[in-house]
């Protein structure tokens, strides 16, 4: 699978949907999860974290989230003590104050990272973003 923004997303984006932006902070921000794909497959289908299966380690908040141009873009992130099974492909999403059941699946990333696929040995593991940005609308 090539990277992707998730289509019901897009759709959440065009229809004015709650809990669709990007640039909130902390409960209501943009956060990534390490997934391993021997257990997780991509589906356009997936609409919330809830699809998700096989993720590693604890997932992180994006931070100083900027949308400028289309391109979403923001800090690089490290995944504190990883653990666990191979990690193939990074899942951005947006979470709110609710169930994970709520909680929007943005993008699956899962080429043009440094770095990945990595198999996780308890240390950290730091993604840094494409200096052109995490994703973007075309």
């Amino acid at each position: 699978m090539a990277n992707a923004v998730y289509p019901l997303y897009k759709k959440a984006i065009l229809d004015g949907a709650a809990n669709s932006a990007l640039t909130g902070t902390g409960a209501t921000g943009l956060w990534v999860a390490l997934v391993d794909t021997g257990t997780y497959v991509y589906s356009a289908a997936h609409e919330f974290y809830s699809s998700l299966s096989g993720i590693v380690g604890t997932d992180v908040e994006i931070t100083s989230v900027t949308t400028l141009s289309g391109v979403v873009d923001g800090d690089n992130v490290t995944f504190l003590s990883v653990s666990g099974t191979t990690v193939e492909a990074l899942v951005l999403y947006r979470k709110n104050a609710g169930a994970n059941t709520t909680w929007r699946l943005v993008a699956y990333i899962d080429s043009s990272v440094a770095g990945m696929p990595v198999t996780p040995n308890g240390g950290d593991v730091t993604v840094t973003w494409n200096a052109s940005g995490i994703f973007a609308f075309q």
